[in-house]
């Protein structure tokens, strides 16, 4: 469930039995809905409130935490589309980047006892504006735990998850029950997959490690070659690829690698209890320039400049920013 809302909340009232309650915050009513119709059948009992609301909306925010004052925060709220980000990098800088510095803020004010903010592979060497994004959200993170040092804050980093929203695989489905073709874009472009409970089990234990200003980083496992998993899918639904399913290839769309990094080989990695989770090696940056500069990267987001990107590249050194080419 964490993966695919916005952020939950656990909260403490502090009124008759002290009774635990578990807060849904998103801006899509559709979904959330469905989630909240899900969570009255199954867990009847459960103390649930759903409420609306962006988290780029900075009052809708702090009024939240200040009724609420949550004690756990799972801040999932992210654009993740990498070639729609690539077209709006305004959008994704002003949802990912000051959505987290937003909620960041909020909780250290209100007293949250652990922020965890769900990150990704893709902030490792980023070659897209979603990943450096999160890159900067990370970044965030830690400077926050110094300013806040009762908030543990800490980020937990991981590849794709099987099923979640706009994942491959509903993609494929949908495609071979249309008859085809089945679109990958490379022939071998890989990935690293894992389910929706094991990344949710993850991410809550790594949670439970949190001293705070971590990187949590979860091993993903061997990687999967996505033509692979094309052809199985289609075998599984009764069909022969290249027969009565086509594959294409489409090429590699704007941002996206032939692969991901491995990030159990990141340098200086700790261990933990669990062997699937790991503790990464922290950001270094002055944070005093980094949030002075976060100033500079809110005017250029709000007034949709061209230069996003480059603006970017000046906060995050390793973001691989692509040469436009010449028409």
């Amino acid at each position: 469930l964490v993966l695919q809302i916005v952020f939950l909340i656990f909260c403490r009232y502090s009124g008759i039995n002290n009774c635990l309650t578990f807060i849904i915050f998103d801006i899509y009513e559709n979904t959330t809905y469905d989630l909240q119709q899900e969570l009255k059948k199954n867990f009847p009992k459960l103390n649930l409130v759903v409420l609306i609301g962006s988290v780029r909306n900075t009052h809708r925010v702090d009024t939240v935490f200040a009724d609420y004052k949550p004690a756990i925060v799972f801040h999932a709220a992210a654009h993740k589309h990498v070639p729609l980000m690539e077209d709006s990098p305004n959008e994704a800088i002003k949802n990912n980047v000051f959505g987290t510095y937003n909620v960041a803020m909020a909780a250290g004010r209100t007293g949250t006892e652990r922020m965890v903010l769900i990150s990704t592979d893709k902030a490792v060497n980023p070659t897209n504006i979603m990943g450096a994004s999160k890159r900067i959200c990370e970044m965030i993170i830690q400077g926050m735990q110094h300013r806040f040092t009762k908030t543990n804050y800490v980020a937990v980093r991981f590849g794709n998850v099987l099923g979640s929203n706009g994942s491959v695989i509903p993609l494929f489905k949908k495609q071979i029950a249309e008859g085809g073709p089945v679109t990958v874009t490379d022939k071998n472009i890989i990935r690293y997959f894992m389910t929706i409970p094991e990344a949710v089990s993850l991410v809550l234990q790594a949670g439970a490690y949190a001293k705070g200003g971590e990187i949590f980083v979860l091993d993903m496992g061997e990687p999967v070659k996505i033509d692979d998993m094309a052809r199985n899918l289609i075998k599984l639904s009764g069909y022969e690829p290249d027969v009565d399913i086509p594959i294409v290839y489409t090429g590699l769309r704007p941002g996206e690698k032939m692969f991901e990094e491995c990030l159990k080989e990141e340098e200086g990695l700790q261990k933990t209890e669990n062997d699937l989770i790991f503790i990464g090696k922290p950001i270094e940056f002055d944070q005093e320039e980094f949030f002075e500069h976060l100033k500079d990267l809110k005017k250029t987001a709000y007034e949709d400049d061209p230069q996003m990107k480059v603006v970017v590249k000046r906060l995050v050194p390793s973001y691989q920013l692509e040469k436009k080419k010449d028409c």
